[in-house]
């Protein structure tokens, strides 16, 4: 496979990565960080000739800088993403170094973690503003409205790794990577359309953040896309769901797809089997830990497609720029994270979305120059399109992305290659 990527600054990267674990945020269910282990063999004369390839010639930035902000949740009592820190100043020496930073000045970062707390994540909108940034970059975060409320009001432009909020996603300030409707709802769509089959079935834990999509919004869209729909609400905690899903047994017809954490999917994908499901089944990324898979056996995992909110790993172009930006200019940083790798495709959305700016750098001018940039590949994301002009959703201007990333586990409960699902030229 060639490990080279294109030198022209529009395109950052191409091509599907291969087997690397995934996690998909669902803010309103579960954060997960999910981690693969990477090859730890000296690098290779070969592999450095191809770092630097992915890296580009040099275009270093110069003059006042343009000061960007980067929140994330860092290190709380229930996670820890604190690498997004250093992958984004390791992304932004990348950028003054190879990039022109950002409208040919160099790029300053201020940063500011909000520890998964909403008064935190309020202060930290409050000091982006304090301190004069032009654009905000935020990863996956427990808190992003609390940290857009402040942001949003003083009218500074922020780019989200997903957002969940209709009040986030109908700011027309705010712009976000991830596909609000994918992982729920395009995901079974596309591949029930895929399949040739007739309906999707849902299966989800009865909770109400996990219910809005399933029962609201999931029905208008499956009959738009010409599907039957059933929805099977299952209770936190239950282990042997065989009465509800007897539904499905011998069922060829349908996509099963199932929304919960771990503990509710292996309960769900073993109910499968005890009733006789032969059909496809489909699950959230949160579903597929190490966990599911020591408790579920690798035939019943085998073909199962799961969505995948970044590619982590792999040897595709996308991967070998961010291992070699990683690689280049971070210290001691895991290339394994998926958190890591979800700042680097927001922050690198940013940067990608204002290399045509020009002139004075303001909040006004890079929400203008955000929007008026045309479709372009995420940074990162193996092939995934975005572009920030509102029309992806009309409904939800802030959205800059149609579908996502999916992938199909093998035996071992492990993902192959990646496969961009549900997506569609953004128009002008």
């Amino acid at each position: 496979m060639q490990n080279t990527v294109p030198r022209d600054r529009t395109r950052w990267s191409r091509r599907r990565s291969a087997r690397a674990l995934l996690a998909l945020p669902l803010a309103s269910l579960l954060f997960v960080a999910a981690c693969s282990s990477d090859d730890e063999d000296a690098t290779t004369p070969t592999e450095t000739a191809a770092a630097a390839n992915a890296l580009g010639p040099v275009d270093k930035a110069a003059g006042e800088p343009v000061k960007i902000g980067i929140v994330s949740d860092g290190k709380s009592a229930a996670i820890d993403n604190s690498v997004q820190f250093a992958v984004a100043e390791a992304t932004a020496k990348y950028l003054n170094e190879h990039r022109g930073g950002i409208g040919g000045r160099p790029v300053e970062l201020v940063t500011c973690e909000t520890q998964a707390d909403p008064a935190r994540g309020t202060d930290c909108g409050n000091q982006m503003i304090e301190k004069d940034v032009v654009a905000v970059a935020v990863g996956e975060s427990a808190v992003a409205e609390g940290v857009w409320k402040p942001l949003a009001e003083a009218d500074i432009p922020v780019m989200f790794f997903g957002a969940g909020s209709p009040s986030i996603l109908s700011d027309p300030n705010s712009f976000t990577i991830g596909d609000p409707t994918f992982a729920t709802l395009q995901l079974p769509i596309s591949l029930a359309k895929d399949k040739g089959l007739k309906k999707v079935t849902e299966v989800v834990i009865d909770v109400p953040a996990a219910l809005h999509n399933a029962q609201d919004l999931a029905p208008p869209l499956m009959k738009k896309a010409g599907l039957e729909y059933e929805l099977i609400r299952i209770a936190p905690g239950t282990a042997d769901m065989t009465p509800q899903l007897q539904s499905v047994a011998g069922d060829k017809s349908s996509v099963v797809f199932i929304i919960g954490n771990d503990s509710f999917c292996i309960s769900a994908i073993n109910g499968l089997r005890a009733v006789g499901f032969e059909g496809t089944t489909s699950a959230i990324s949160q579903c597929i830990t190490d966990a599911t898979r020591k408790a579920v056996p690798g035939d019943d995992l085998d073909g199962m497609v799961i969505g995948a909110s970044v590619p982590v790993g792999g040897d595709d172009p996308s991967s070998v720029l961010y291992n070699a930006v990683i690689d280049t200019y971070g210290k001691d940083i895991d290339t394994g994270s998926s958190a890591g790798r979800g700042m680097f495709v927001t922050f690198g959305g940013l940067a990608a979305s204002l290399e045509d700016i020009k002139g004075e750098i303001t909040p006004a001018t890079v929400t203008a120059a955000i929007k008026a940039a045309p479709e372009k590949e995420l940074p990162g994301a193996s092939g995934l399109k975005f572009r920030c002009n509102g029309k992806a959703y009309p409904d939800q201007p802030a959205a800059c992305v149609r579908g996502g990333l999916s992938t199909t586990l093998d035996s071992d409960g492990q993902p192959t290659e990646y496969k961009v699902l549900g997506t569609s030229p953004i128009p002008d």
